[in-house]
């Protein structure tokens, strides 16, 4: 946690960077027109970029350098996941604080392979502040003792269905995140045309809105295929382990509410034509199902997945 909190500051810190460097990137085209206007026109003048393209600022060593601990951070937390399995002899899926320690790993995991195909550092603070935020509550609100598993759990199932239920939870931070920056966009946007050319001015550096909005969609894809075997996969191991497919347990439910609210964010966005603050808004109500889904249901919520270990 201490390495993902300094990774947290240096990211924030070109964050801060950000926006100063786009307001004097602003200004020097504007004090070049302007001196230009004053000798004639025949002065030098630092080209500007086209209306409504990002901004072309230097790539920061801060942000280098945060991305850098976020690697590290992550080496060390796959040391403390395995290390936990190791000493209770079995994968470690078997509680509340196990399981947010895997999730939080399987989405920096997720977050760093990413960078092999597509540059989304920028999403860094958000993917470090709510490893943070999540390893924080687990370790105050969720520790509990190495114990064994409970017979309905001690299957190969476990290893299958967890594995694809965190990939798919990873995927979907992501699009929530660029989703988070597509509103930024979006209201940045509108206060350009109201003439506020000075607001919001960070976010001149990211990608322009519906770069952002393809990024998201294509993420929550990705997510919702892993999201999909993984309610096949718990309808399996429920037939193995209680003679049933499906009960209508209340983990079942929101598991399949879940599955529900990411398939009308693809279909609404793919056939429905549903573009720009409202397919953003559905990726976010459906990711905030996800996070209930662990937080509440998981501790709150009395049933045959009560393994929360409370």
């Amino acid at each position: 946690m201490i390495v993902y909190a300094i990774a947290f500051v240096f990211y924030v810190v070109d964050l801060a960077n950000r926006s100063g460097d786009a307001h004097l990137a602003a200004a020097v085209p504007a004090a070049g027109n302007a001196q230009a206007g004053a000798q004639g026109g025949t002065a030098t003048l630092v080209k500007a970029s086209r209306a409504g393209a990002p901004t072309k600022l230097p790539r920061s060593r801060w942000l280098r350098a945060g991305f850098a601990l976020t690697v590290l951070g992550f080496l060390l937390h796959l040391a403390a996941t395995v290390l936990r399995g190791i000493a209770a002899g079995r994968v470690p899926w078997a509680n509340m604080y196990e399981f947010a320690l895997t999730a939080t790993l399987a989405a920096v995991g997720i977050f760093l392979i990413v960078q092999f195909f597509v540059d989304l550092r920028f999403l860094g603070t958000l993917v470090t502040g709510m490893t943070i935020m999540f390893l924080g509550i687990a370790k105050i609100n969720y520790y509990v003792a190495i114990v064994p598993l409970v017979p309905a759990l001690d299957s190969y199932w476990l290893v299958i269905h967890i594995i694809v239920a965190v990939l798919a939870v990873g995927f979907f931070t992501l699009s929530f995140g660029l989703s988070i920056l597509q509103l930024l966009q979006a209201r940045r946007g509108a206060k350009v045309k109201a003439g506020d050319t000075k607001s919001m001015a960070f976010m001149v550096s990211y990608p322009n809105q519906v770069r952002l909005e393809d990024l998201a969609y294509r993420l929550a894809i990705i997510g919702f295929a892993f999201w999909t075997f993984t309610l096949i996969a718990g309808s399996i191991w429920a037939e193995a382990a209680w003679s049933r497919y499906w009960g209508w347990d209340v983990k079942e439910v929101w598991t399949f509410i879940i599955w529900v609210l990411y398939a009308g964010f693809i279909h609404a966005r793919a056939t429905r034509g549903w573009r720009g603050t409202r397919s953003a808004w559905l990726n976010i109500v459906s990711y905030a199902a996800v996070i209930f889904n662990f937080s509440v249901v998981n501790v709150f919520f009395k049933g045959l997945h009560a393994y929360s270990g409370l």
